[in-house]
């Protein structure tokens, strides 16, 4: 279960599972900035990962979550609501 904080190789992972995109989570991580849909993840498959982060970590994220462009800024915000319990 997540609690604290989602990392790039976490990440890596949901995009596999919720959304079929493989991606090496150094080259996610190198590539932070690069938006969603060139990796090749649209809104459905980033909806997928938020409900599956939702899920595991037992709390709702923000709607912003889903709205995130790059995986950086979705990092950022989901790993900030899952410290600070916004």
């Amino acid at each position: 279960m997540i609690t604290t904080e989602v990392t790039y190789d976490e990440l890596a992972t949901l995009m596999k599972q919720a959304a079929g995109v493989t991606v090496d989570p150094r080259e996610l991580e190198e590539s932070a900035q690069t938006p969603f849909s060139v990796l090749g993840i649209d809104s459905l498959g980033l909806l997928g990962i938020v409900g599956e982060l939702e899920n595991r970590s037992g709390r709702s994220l923000p709607n912003d979550a889903e709205r995130c462009k790059t995986p950086a800024e979705f990092l950022a915000l989901v790993n900030d609501t899952l410290r600070n319990g916004n």
